[in-house]
């Protein structure tokens, strides 16, 4: 008896090239940020799930953020890097760019993901976030329009959340 095309009844395959592939890229990159990791950031594995990690973001100084100490969960798709990791902050922060969730609001997560980004260059843009919100491309718009309306209540706030949340 001759079985289906997807490999078996009831079964459907995954190409073991494109996990391959992906593993293989996401350990170099893992090898690359133990040599030289961005200043103020760290990342690696969850456990030994190679596909969860977990990322360490210490904000800026000059930031309303700062001092603070934010820990982000970063999980790779099987066809990574042809598809972004996704992103999400596990400590709440007042962010135009963050919601409640923890969902980032960043062009490189979405239509701006190229292949040539890597886990570094991430951590760069999500510390930069903390620097340079932007409020035209807002998750929260409340805070997006506190932002651009009364900036110093909006770091105030920000400052508050980072104390209580984030040290």
């Amino acid at each position: 008896m001759k079985s289906s095309s997807t490999g078996g009844v009831g079964r459907s395959w995954q190409s073991t090239a494109t996990v391959s592939c992906s593993g293989k890229r996401i350990q170099k990159e893992m090898r690359e940020l133990n040599l030289e990791a961005p200043p103020h950031s760290s990342a690696g594995p969850k456990g030994d799930n190679l596909y969860h990690w977990v990322a360490t973001l210490i904000a800026p100084q000059g930031t309303p953020y700062q001092g603070g100490i934010f820990f982000l969960d970063i999980a790779f798709p099987v066809d990574y890097p042809f598809r972004p990791p996704q992103v999400l902050f596990k400590t709440r922060i007042f962010h135009c760019n963050v919601d409640s969730a923890g969902n980032v609001a960043l062009d490189i997560l979405k239509d701006g993901w190229s292949p040539a980004l890597t886990i570094s260059k991430l951590l760069l843009a999500l510390t930069s976030l903390l620097s340079n919100p932007d409020p035209y491309k807002p998750l929260v718009p409340g805070i997006a329009h506190l932002y651009l309306e009364d900036k110093a209540k909006h770091n105030e706030l920000a400052a508050e959340w980072t104390r209580r949340f984030a040290r």
